[in-house]
């Protein structure tokens, strides 16, 4: 084969990746608040962090913090944002990098968001805080002045161990941002809803698996999860001995299917942090979407009722 049509076929190629990637970028369409209240900004290190409150502001407050994933964002909360708001002064961000918060272009990292964690809570007044899945592990680093956390399946790893080519992989223009849009495909994602996110499948909507893979067809929505991908968000916590430590309550929820968190590791850690641990049966990584009102159920008797 000659050289000319070899290097034919690798600019045609290269040419097919990006204009495959562009048609994808414009299909996404601007991406909207995924929770209702009044929706702010917060400014941090250079960072529009986007967040939604609502709720009496003389409530006792609760701050909800989502996981990290591909599609990530203070979307998690929709099944019980309202409700919440019902009895507390509630605050859901979406992180640095996901949702409707900037995504600079940064190579992010653990403790980049044990630092957000920790700054952001603090802005409140002896707030409780619900944490989900590796944000869990960035709220018991950063270790604020909170009232309460309620931990869901919470974990310090998300990944492989640091992985550098892989994060660099995903970063470059073409090549990484056609295999991101292959992990935030539809397919992708509603893989990854049935096998690890729910233990039935059908609790989450074709809605809502579109916002996912609207978030993650946004402008720079690679640039986060690739550390995540590549185990760069991995936490360095103990989680047992640091909860053994916590001066406030910690309430941990497991869902008793899940796999990535298995029901396991959350009785030995609450053995070993002597916490309390309520599980939810049918459920797997994100409880508190299956099974809403009982999640509800328990955030206010661990808050010591209804306002």
């Amino acid at each position: 084969m000659k050289l000319r049509t070899i290097a034919g076929g690798v600019v045609a190629g290269v040419a097919g990746v990006a204009a495959a990637n562009a048609v994808l970028s414009r299909r996404a369409p601007p991406l909207e608040p995924a929770l209702s209240g009044e929706q702010h900004t917060y400014r941090w290190r250079g960072i529009d962090v986007r967040y939604a409150e609502a709720g009496d502001e003389d409530a006792p407050t609760l701050v909800l913090l989502h996981g990290v994933n591909a599609a990530a964002s203070n979307g998690e909360f929709r099944e019980v944002f309202d409700e919440l708001a019902e009895d507390y002064h509630v605050v859901a961000p979406d992180l640095p990098g996901f949702g409707t918060s900037d995504r600079p272009q940064l190579r992010y990292s653990a403790s980049l968001y044990e630092d957000f964690v920790g700054e952001f809570v603090s802005e409140y007044d002896d707030p409780a805080v619900v944490a989900s899945s590796l944000t869990a592990s960035y709220l018991v680093g950063a270790d604020p002045d909170v009232s309460r956390m309620i931990l869901v399946c919470p974990t310090e790893r998300g990944g492989p161990d640091p992985m550098q080519w892989l994060r660099e992989l995903i970063r470059t223009p073409l090549v990484g941002e056609a295999v991101f849009n292959l992990l935030g495909s539809k397919p992708s994602i509603r893989y990854f809803n049935a096998d690890h996110g729910y233990a039935d499948p059908s609790r989450v909507s074709e809605e809502w698996m579109d916002y996912e893979w609207r978030t993650a067809h946004q402008k720079n929505a690679r640039f986060a999860p690739a550390s995540f991908i590549s185990g760069y968000l991995n936490s360095g916590v103990d989680l047992e001995s640091a909860l053994a430590e916590a001066n406030a309550p910690v309430t941990l929820v497991w869902g008793r299917e899940s796999d990535i968190t298995p029901l396991k590791d959350g009785r030995e850690l609450a053995e070993a942090a002597d916490c309390k641990l309520v599980v939810f049966d049918d459920a797997k990584l994100l409880p508190h979407v299956e099974f809403p009102e009982q999640f509800l159920s328990t955030v206010r008797e661990e808050m010591g009722g209804s306002t």
